[in-house]
């Protein structure tokens, strides 16, 4: 493959990125979850609800990841399957327009969110395990890095544009540049922040069109006979020998704890901060702002980091940082600020959370990319989309464990600053299993120690 077509390759696997973050960032996150809150009105109980819906849909990812991943690699072209998912990704995404103040149903609500959700991570599994074709061993760091700083900048622009266009205050009803939605939508009736689930499919369309254009698959398109059944054989056998792939297993293991303590920072802070600081949506939306531009920044030195060091120790210091942060968390309220009383017109329980949200921002994007790295170093010769299958696995198999214990926690506790304390003990489990990890995998008892 010529220089041009393989940077075009690249940049295209970039928009993938760029065209699904916004899944992350206005849903899960600085929007729509934050008018979750509004709508149900009480913050524990709202962030109960989000809790056991995410769990829902983590469990079924959790089961179909590695077996979708194995097919993959025994059955041929990923664009296909990227283009199934994409399209779940779109029909979950507009149809929380239909989440209306007079009209709310949470259960059709919280089914179409995880459709969306569901799609998202499967055409995720389909796009990273093609990172190892994009660049030799030293250079997927750095286009790792540059990817996620890529789709965290469109994170942004989206979330600006919500806010600046369409997101209203719910007590003004105008955005946050004083203007009324775009389109003449129905303030009273929460039309512009509604209108957050359309924008998400909408952008998701079209910032795709680069990836379909550019980005070409090198595996068969036929699946051979037999295919379905030799990928679950595959994944079953990769299981079931994964305590004699020592450094591989704890991988599995640390990513396993640690992602999913940093995705339920990132899919419960807007609704924590709307609970426990009473942020509107504006406001979490300007929290956002911040912790993306952090996030973007810092994933692209991230990734030069990760080129120069390696992708273990960058992650074991994002760790230490995010551990830090779920501890600290706990002690900022509307009422007090690490056990020293304010006033309620205080704002330095804000400016607090502001600063949390820029390091959230910041560790997260970059062990995020470092991880994707670590994945590739630690993936089965020839099967790396049964790897990554693996390593979403990892990733969702307590997914759905961690939301249902902030749900309960926070039941139990009727309060949102306990709720989230499971965040913390699954940071630390993640990182004393990381001990256990060779930088480099078990390439050398496969026969591939040559192989990046």
């Amino acid at each position: 493959m010529n220089k041009t077509a393989t940077k075009k390759r690249i940049w295209g696997w970039f928009f993938f990125d760029w065209a699904s973050q916004p899944y992350n960032t206005l849903l899960i996150t600085f929007i729509f979850a934050p008018y979750i809150k509004d709508l149900i009105g009480d913050g524990a109980e709202a962030q109960a609800a989000w809790g056991f819906g995410i769990a829902a849909a983590g469990v079924i990812i959790a089961v179909l990841a590695p077996v979708l991943g194995a097919l993959s690699d025994s059955s041929g072209n990923r664009l296909r399957w990227i283009w199934l998912f994409s399209v779940m990704y779109v029909v979950g995404a507009f149809g929380l327009w239909w989440a209306a103040p007079d009209n709310f149903n949470l259960l059709w609500t919280l089914t179409l969110f995880a459709i969306g959700m569901i799609g998202m991570e499967f055409a995720t599994i389909f796009t990273n395990s093609m990172l190892p074709d994009l660049g030799s061993k030293e250079e997927i760091g750095r286009i790792s890095g540059n990817g996620w700083a890529f789709g965290y900048l469109g994170g942004l622009v989206g979330l600006v544009v919500m806010l600046t266009l369409f997101a209203e205050n719910a007590e003004t009803g105008k955005t946050l540049i004083g203007k009324d939605p775009l389109f003449g939508l129905d303030a009273e009736q929460r039309e512009g922040t509604r209108f957050v689930g359309p924008l998400t499919a909408i952008w998701y369309a079209v910032f795709m069109i680069p990836f379909f254009l550019w980005v070409r698959d090198p595996r068969p398109t036929k699946a051979p006979k037999g295919a379905v059944g030799k990928a679950l054989t595959d994944v079953w056998g990769t299981i079931r020998n994964l305590p004699q792939t020592p450094s591989l297993f704890a991988y599995l293991g640390s990513s396993m704890f640690y992602r999913d303590a940093l995705n339920g920072m990132y899919t419960f802070g807007g609704i924590y901060a709307a609970g426990v600081l009473q942020w509107s949506v504006v406001d979490v939306g300007i929290f956002g702002i911040l912790a993306i531009i952090a996030g973007a920044v810092f994933a692209w030195l991230g990734g030069k980091a990760d080129t120069k060091f390696g992708p273990k120790p960058v992650i074991n210091i994002c760790i230490l940082l995010l551990c830090g942060v779920a501890i600290s968390i706990i002690f900022v309220s509307r009422e007090s600020v690490f056990g020293m009383a304010v006033g309620p017109e205080s704002n330095l329980p804000d400016y607090t959370f502001y600063v949390f949200g820029a390091i959230i921002g910041a560790a997260g994007g970059v062990i995020q990319s470092a991880s994707r790295t670590m994945m590739v170093r630690q993936s089965i010769p020839g099967r790396t989309a049964e790897s990554f299958g693996l390593y979403a696995l990892a990733g969702k198999a307590t997914s759905f464990i961690a939301p249902f214990l902030i749900g309960v926690m926070t039941t139990l506790s009727d309060s949102q600053q306990i709720g989230v304390t499971p965040l913390i003990a699954l940071f630390l489990v993640g990182l004393i299993l990381l001990r256990w990890v060779d930088p480099e995998g078990d390439r050398a008892q496969w026969g591939h120690a040559s192989s990046s």
